[in-house]
């Protein structure tokens, strides 16, 4: 008896002390750049033992010294912590992994390869669950066979809306509606939000009028980790439905065919003799590679008119030298065969802006003009803007002002100019925004000048960023209303930044057209990554510009070159007089932006079925230029940003073509980029759809890629195979 007691005893104390050990930790989860990394799952043996990192990367866990602690996330590197300690904080900094990453690709617009790999929990319904059902009851056949799963009427009447949970969530509001994807298409959100109601989102019974015999499968998504493919609208779990044909999703959202593109008609071949000039205006935004990547991302088909191969080539950094000590701009000319045509050669013209740092910055006087309409209340819009704007305000110095303009039905000032060392009261205006109303974006571009032009900083650089998806419904709201308002108001001296949002009713056009004629430029954000790059290893070159109305014209030496075309910048030709005219409107460069131009040029005495026929002219036979090695020369113009008389820079390239294989690493991804971006407009100047090329080539020149974007194009690529 008294041995039992004892060893009762020396349990009891044992399990005193090792709970005595026991201790709190917490911590912050982070990724590569820094960002939080909601939805990691940090534990002790089992994944299902442990706890994940909450929106805001932050957890909690109870360990004891001799834990090791495991941090998972699918795409990054599994990390082990040893607790050799008592310890009250332990932060972490995921890396990415490039191999897991190779096997699982993970897109807002489902789970595709193994799903057992995911970070979260997946319940999957195949197309054979679905068979064997009452006919037209989706519902009742994802209650039966989807793991926690809850289909309830909302009332007791006969048709009524019907309400899709997934257990284990729980809602203040009075609501857990689990989002609703249908072939990457968010379809059903919170029903009791009225912003969503604005916005024309469906009620959750519109998942019962899905056909089942159209279903292909359906994955429950449960988990912290489903919110970083759609966010906040995830916080009660999400359904995929991925349907047969991969239109239904279409046909769910009231948005989905409402994006707009203005038309791009390919440049063609065009003979030195008839045109020996080529003139266009520089384009440094990327809004249409990041735009593409999304509709690749979520399984989109790509309308041609999105595919702007400029901003394309343009959305990579390329290696161009420093301008000299006295000079604005760099000008690189070199010349390779063609990767996609035999007979013709490839020739690149590179510009390098000279970079200035944030010190060297002049003051900023800057009006945030953010739309808050009802279409705005996406997870990938306003949200996202608000977060991506944070990232502005967090790089903003005393001497610099911010302003905040919003607009809905109507406009209206929220934040008169605070000075960049008040960030909390910036940030502060910026989280109590919320959407609702039609969309007067006329009226609020109107007052955001007007209060930019009232605080204008003389030699300060003074801007609008405008954060929209470009859906203007009241007042002028065409793309010629736009050209129209913009015109006059580039006049100020101020500039212009607009950054695109969401996804189904995107204006494109409009935001082209803004960015195009009020000296600014242009980006799509599709998520927290793209914010970064625009506000953070971009900010100088986003905000800050350096040169204004830049031009270039390209002269062709008849007497080598017999036909050019140039490569994309089709919105952007000039007439070959408008080069000299420094009343014509033109780019704007920002610090440390690179250009990149190419042209596919047919030598003469090549004979090609790409060029069309074409009757000899009688007075122009080229021998005047006979004896020069020149097959061009380039010349460039720009303005300081606050001068009105153009400067003229001039470089030709006399070098002899090299084998593609042997161009720089540059020249060679840009044409890779160059041609994925011509298979996507089913491009007739080239033979190969096939988009092995593009990844064969890609992978060959990416041996500088410090951000990893290079890598992320060849995997874009390959997922769109």
């Amino acid at each position: 008896m008294k041995s039992i007691l004892r060893t009762t005893v020396v349990m009891l104390l044992i399990s005193l002390m090792a709970h005595a050990q026991q201790f709190e930790l917490k911590g912050k989860v982070i990724d590569d750049l820094s960002f939080p990394l909601p939805g990691t799952n940090i534990y002790k043996k089992a994944a299902k033992d442990g706890v994940q990192s909450d929106v805001d990367g932050n957890y909690s866990i109870v360990v004891q010294v001799g834990d090791t602690i495991h941090f998972a996330y699918v795409g990054f590197k599994t990390q082990k912590h040893l607790i050799t300690g008592k310890m009250n904080r332990l932060d972490v900094a995921m890396m990415i992994d490039e191999t897991e990453l190779e096997e699982v690709l993970v897109t807002a617009g489902g789970v595709r390869k193994e799903s057992k790999a995911l970070g979260y929990a997946v319940s999957a319904v195949s197309a054979e669950d679905l068979s064997i059902r009452p006919a037209g009851e989706v519902a009742r056949v994802l209650q039966g066979k989807a793991s926690g799963v809850q289909i309830t009427a909302q009332s007791g009447t006969a048709g009524s809306a019907t309400n899709v949970q997934i257990r284990g969530y729980s809602s203040m509001s009075g609501t857990n509606q689990a989002l609703i994807v249908v072939d990457g298409i968010p379809v059903i959100r919170d029903a009791k939000n009225a912003i969503n109601k604005l916005s024309g989102n469906i009620d959750a019974s519109e998942l019962i009028n899905i056909d089942p015999d159209q279903i292909a499968d359906v994955n429950v998504l449960k988990g912290m980790a489903a919110a970083t493919l759609y966010g906040t609208a995830a916080r009660n779990g999400v359904i995929v439905i991925n349907t047969k044909s991969g239109q239904v999703g279409k046909q769910l959202s009231p948005y989905y065919d409402q994006e707009s593109y203005a038309r791009i008609i390919e440049n063609q071949y065009k003979y030195v003799s008839a045109s020996p000039l080529s003139t266009f205006s520089i384009d440094v935004d990327k809004a249409g590679y990041s735009n593409v990547r999304r509709m690749i991302n979520n399984g989109q088909d790509i309308p041609p008119d999105a595919v702007k191969l400029e901003e394309m080539i343009n959305y990579f950094q390329y290696d161009y030298p420093q301008p000299a000590s006295d000079e604005v701009f760099s000008i690189t000319t070199d010349i390779a065969n063609s990767p996609w045509n035999p007979d013709a050669k490839l020739v690149r013209i590179g510009l390098k802006g000279k970079e200035i740092s944030l010190e060297q910055a002049p003051a900023s006087n800057l009006v945030f003009l953010i739309d808050v309409s009802g279409s705005m209340s996406d997870h990938n819009k306003l949200p996202l803007v608000k977060r991506s704007l944070e990232l502005l305000v967090s790089k903003l110095r005393p001497a610099d002002r911010v302003s905040m303009v919003v607009y809905a039905g109507a406009a209206g000032v929220v934040l008169e100019p605070t000075t960049g060392d008040e960030k909390q009261e910036i940030l502060d205006a910026l989280n109590r925004l919320e959407a609702g109303g039609s969309t007067a974006g006329g009226e609020g571009i109107a007052l955001a000048y007007e209060l930019a032009e009232k605080h204008f900083v003389k030699d300060g650089n003074n801007r609008v960023i405008l954060a929209t998806d470009g859906d203007f419904n009241v007042g002028p709201s065409s793309d010629e209303d736009m050209e129209d308002l913009i015109v006059n108001k580039r006049k100020s001296g101020v500039f212009l930044t607009v950054l695109g949002y969401g996804m189904g009713n995107y204006k494109d056009s409009k935001m082209e057209t803004l960015a195009d004629k009020g000296n600014g430029n242009h980006a799509y954000i599709d998520g927290m990554q793209e914010a970064s790059r625009v506000f953070g290893t971009e900010l100088m070159g986003t905000i800050y510009t350096i040169a204004k109305d830049v031009k270039i014209q390209v002269e062709f030496n008849p007497a080598r070159v017999q036909a050019y075309r140039l490569v994309g910048y089709e919105n952007r030709l000039l007439a070959d007089e408008d080069f000299t005219n420094d009343k014509k409107d033109a780019g704007e460069l920002g610090s440390g932006h690179t250009v990149t131009a190419l042209y596919e040029l047919i030598p003469v005495g090549v004979k090609s079925k790409l060029i069309p026929l074409l009757e000899p002219f009688t007075y122009t036979s080229g021998k005047e230029s006979a004896n020069k090695k020149d097959w061009l020369t380039v010349k460039f113009r720009y303005k300081a940003p606050d001068g009105e008389k153009s400067k003229l820079l001039v470089q030709a390239l006399d070098s002899e073509a090299v084998p593609f294989e042997q161009a720089s690493a540059d020249f060679r991804f840009a044409a890779s980029v160059a041609l994925f971006g011509m298979q996507l407009r089913k491009s007739i100047y080239i033979d190969q759809q096939n988009s092995d090329e593009v990844v064969r080539i890609a992978r060959s020149s990416i041996s500088e890629d410090p951000d990893g974007y290079r890598a992320e194009f060849i995997r874009l690529v390959e997922s769109y195979q």
